[in-house]
């Protein structure tokens, strides 16, 4: 049997667009992500997956909690690149954002933000160049009404790109990105 692997097919899935945070040594760091997602009901849990030499990894690593910031639509540009396209390593992320530590101490943002949760890490699996992380979600609550932003409106209206650590880059090839 012949099999194909039609990337395209996978720019069908539905994803929102994130800031997933945490808090080492009283510094935050965040990043853009497209992997976030409910998995359970009772308890409640969440999954994340991020490249592993990313600082937000080794920070959720080492603190094993993590918050999950739902981007809103009308997010500008400059705010997601600032995240997305930009080490921690090299800048303070949060120098010009809202922002209040969660119960746990991982940062919720305030800025351009619809809802926030944070989460208590519960089991860790290395997937490649990623790691999957699971977490019980500690608090949630929504910081204001609105429609968060999907990736695939991202990509359409934003003319957002991925970045190369993103589970997502394939997309660039088949864009011409």
């Amino acid at each position: 049997m012949e099999t194909t692997l039609d990337v395209r097919a996978l720019f069908k899935l539905s994803y929102g667009l994130y800031i997933v945070g945490a808090t080492w040594e009283r510094k935050c760091n965040g990043q853009i992500a497209n992997a976030v997602m409910q998995i359970t009901a009772e308890p409640i849990c969440v999954t994340t997956c991020l490249h592993r030499n990313n600082l937000t990894t080794e920070f959720i690593r080492k603190s094993g909690v993590f918050s999950v910031s739902v981007l809103e639509q009308d997010v500008p540009m400059p705010f997601i690149g600032n995240f997305g396209f930009k080490c921690g390593r090299d800048i303070d992320k949060f120098c010009n954002v809202q922002y209040r530590p969660a119960p746990l101490g991982s940062p919720f943002i305030l800025d351009w933000t619809v809802a926030v949760l944070e989460a208590k890490v519960i089991a860790v699996q290395e997937v490649h160049t990623h790691i999957l992380f699971v977490g019980e979600v500690a608090s949630a609550e929504v910081v204001k009404e609105g429609d968060p932003l999907t990736y695939a409106d991202y990509h359409r209206l934003k003319k957002g790109k991925s970045h190369k650590n993103s589970p997502t880059s394939v997309f660039n090839d088949v864009k011409g990105l």
